[in-house]
């Protein structure tokens, strides 16, 4: 039992992310209204982008740019397990850019919505579409 505690608390980040996920779910499945899914679908692109993160993330690792990397005795030393992965931050950058885009788009489109319906919910919307 203390073996199955410890590792949920080492990997207390992990719960964490999960949690949000939930969270961000919930907000995108459960609400009615559009502005609060719009919300959930960024809460769940962020705990995703977070995961990935700290999945990419080493302990006491340097970043691969510094070809010259020298050790305590002044010798140069150079090994790959030295070095973080520069994959997953490039493409949580690229998932940031995303999200930031995806979210602006969304809550243009929702302006958009309530200017033409004067509501954001979504059974009304589907009522006022279905007498369209």
């Amino acid at each position: 039992m203390s073996d199955v505690l410890s590792l949920i608390v080492a990997k207390y980040n992990y719960w964490l992310y999960v949690i949000l996920m939930m969270i961000g779910l919930y907000g995108m499945i459960a609400k009615n209204n559009l502005v609060k899914k719009i919300v959930g679908m960024n809460i769940f692109q962020t705990a995703i982008i977070l995961f990935y993160v700290s999945v990419g993330y080493k302990r006491d690792a340097t970043i691969p740019i510094l070809a010259n990397a020298h050790d305590a005795h002044g010798a140069t030393a150079i090994h790959a397990a030295d070095y973080i992965n520069p994959l997953t931050s490039c493409l949580m950058l690229t998932a940031i850019v995303v999200s930031v885009a995806t979210f602006g788009y969304a809550m243009a489109l929702a302006v958009r919505i309530y200017q033409r319906y004067q509501t954001l919910e979504e059974d009304e919307l589907r009522m006022r579409l279905s007498e369209e």
